[in-house]
């Protein structure tokens, strides 16, 4: 059986792993943490110093995960008592497994960058969790209402196209094919965007895939 290729990493400079980690992470958290401070007065208002102190804390905790990662850290255990944390902890073991015993711990620009990625917004929770009384605040709450109202016309012109879908028995293999792999490349690409942004972007998208059929007129 063949091996599996080399898992990617941010160790491979100028890769979409490296960038990734390197930039795009760093920023998500920058922003979490604004959006943890302009809701200060929100927190007074619903918890008083009690709200202030979780929201100091919240921004403590990531200012620290966002040093750990630009400057490389080891990748340390879950601290929270959440109901998947020992599956975490489990797999960071896995991952020191893979490093054959040596003295070398994971690393965020070493280790895989989706589980490093992955990792980060679970650290992000974690940091939430263990600052009561806000520990139900959603730092990307806003920024996942805006994309997703803004994309309201796209999300008619995808919907659209799968409401004139055949049903399945009515295609001929090689039709099914096409068109699963086409709603994969949708998925895939809904995936990698990381948020629920059906853009302008995404309109032209679909049409360079030709999923969406000519009698439906895309918003561009």
């Amino acid at each position: 059986m063949a091996e599996f290729p080399a898992f990617l990493s941010a160790q491979d400079v100028g890769s979409f792993a490296y960038l990734t980690v390197k930039d795009r992470l760093p920023q998500i958290l920058t922003k979490a943490i604004d959006t943890l401070h302009r809701h200060k007065s929100e927190f007074f208002e619903k918890h008083g110093k009690e709200g202030v102190e979780a929201e100091k804390k919240a921004i403590s905790l990531l200012s620290k995960l966002r040093n750990e990662l630009q400057t490389d850290k080891p990748i340390t255990r879950l601290a929270d008592k959440w109901v998947d944390t020992d599956i975490w902890n489990h797999y960071l073991g896995h991952e020191r497994s893979l490093l054959n015993g040596s003295d070398e711990e994971p690393r965020w620009f070493f280790s895989p960058w989706l589980f490093v990625e992955c990792y980060m917004y679970r650290r992000i929770h974690e940091a939430i969790v263990q600052s009561p009384p806000i520990q139900d605040f959603d730092v990307f709450k806003e920024s996942k209402d805006e994309s997703f109202f803004e994309s309201q016309e796209s999300i008619d012109t995808l919907c659209m196209h799968i409401q004139q879908l055949r049903p399945a028995r009515d295609f001929s293999e090689d039709e099914l094919k096409d068109t699963l792999f086409k709603l994969l490349q949708v998925s895939g690409w809904l995936y990698h965007s990381l948020q629920f942004v059906l853009s302008v972007s995404l309109c032209k998208y679909l049409l360079a895939f030709g999923v969406i059929y000519s009698s439906v007129t895309p918003v561009l």
